[in-house]
């Protein structure tokens, strides 16, 4: 058996290496069936969001054994895009030929938000160097970077009116920044072309990219996010490329670099952690001094993709959400559907509000 080039880089997925690359991963032609995503469409959704793919779009996951996906229940049923409004809104992506997360990671929310007019951009490509077991974006080689996409993303932003506008990326591994100075001349390009925008950046963990994060920072985006995804215990197996401390770091040095800007970071559930797991990362995030929280149900993508343990209740996420707030985060959003980017706008508006509450509070106690 013919084996794989040694890791060139701690971090990269275990095919990355200079070797038969173009054969791991050969150029996608238009999708030919509707299990396919070619970008030129969203993705197919059936029983209750779960993504058909083909094993192109993931060829670091085909080796591994089938994960039955489970059925869902009555409390995370959605129904399928199929508004005017959302249609509008896809036709606006396109226009300005983006990437969005809500269609690359088959996000259950997007009739709803597309229907608000709002889509999550992101920058870089649809193709990442990571090969997370949770993720449904296409893992591979990626394309260069495409100059003209900071000025077509505040386009897309202003075409679609957003005051609020969440910005998010693959990672970039075989990029000497991770792209941190293709994040910042996003933001700035929204902020020159939508001055009254809000900007919320969700970022790869830039892992030994020294630097990266000032640079991202000096672009001053409202709201800096950065996912832990997962307690420590499960990142081997469930974000393998990244490191748990290292991520909590980052999102520490984005608060010391912008004290009063805002941080965020969000969980998946229903992985197999444990309740008393959680709270010791919601400890974590409170000690780097992260202020907004999100936490919600991981769903399967695939019989390939990670083994969905169980599904958290609603009342369980309630009570989640009691926990956080009683540990200090300004905001938390804890939900089954719960996603990174879902409703950002309101939150945003929420967390400034939680904070004047809090300053007034301080005050008057002075």
């Amino acid at each position: 058996m013919r084996m794989l080039p040694a890791l060139p880089t701690p971090g990269y997925p275990f095919w990355y290496g200079k070797y038969n690359i173009r054969s791991i991963f050969p150029k996608r032609g238009p999708a030919t069936t509707a299990g396919e995503s070619d970008f030129e469409s969203p993705p197919v959704y059936i029983s209750a969001m779960t993504t058909v793919i083909d094993k192109l779009r993931h060829p670091e996951k085909a080796h591994r054994p089938d994960n039955l996906i489970q059925r869902k229940p009555d409390w995370i049923r959605v129904k399928a895009p199929v508004s005017k409004e959302y249609a509008a809104t896809r036709e606006i992506v396109r226009a300005h030929k983006l990437h969005t997360v809500c269609e690359e990671a088959a996000c259950p929310n997007i009739g709803e938000c597309w229907t608000k007019r709002h889509a999550t951009m992101m920058i870089m490509g649809d193709t990442c160097t990571r090969a997370c077991a949770f993720c449904n974006v296409k893992t591979g080689l990626p394309s260069a970077l495409d100059t003209d996409e900071p000025v077509n993303v505040a386009r897309a932003v202003k075409t679609l009116g957003l005051t609020h506008v969440v910005i998010t990326s693959v990672d970039r591994d075989d990029l000497s920044d991770g792209g941190a100075q293709h994040f910042a001349d996003v933001i700035n390009a929204v902020h020159g072309e939508s001055p009254g925008t809000s900007v919320e950046v969700l970022t790869p963990d830039f892992l030994r990219k020294d630097g990266a994060i000032e640079t991202v920072m000096t672009a001053q985006p409202e709201v800096f996010n950065h996912n832990l995804e997962t307690v420590p215990r499960l990142y081997l197996t469930i974000r393998p490329g990244a490191r748990y401390f290292a991520s909590l770091r980052l999102l520490e040095r984005a608060k010391e670099l912008m004290p009063t800007g805002f941080t965020k970071s969000g969980l998946m559930v229903g992985l197999g952690e444990s309740r008393e797991e959680i709270m010791q990362v919601m400890d974590d995030l409170r000690a780097a001094k992260v202020d907004f929280l999100t936490i919600g149900q991981y769903l399967q993508p695939t019989k390939k993709h990670a083994k969905l343990e169980r599904f958290w209740t609603p009342e369980e996420f309630a009570s989640l959400e009691s926990i956080a707030r009683a540990k200090g985060f300004l905001m938390v959003s804890a939900t089954p559907l719960t996603r990174s980017s879902y409703h950002a706008d309101s939150d945003f508006a929420a967390l400034k509000a939680a904070r004047n509450n809090q300053s007034s509070q301080l005050a008057a106690r002075a």
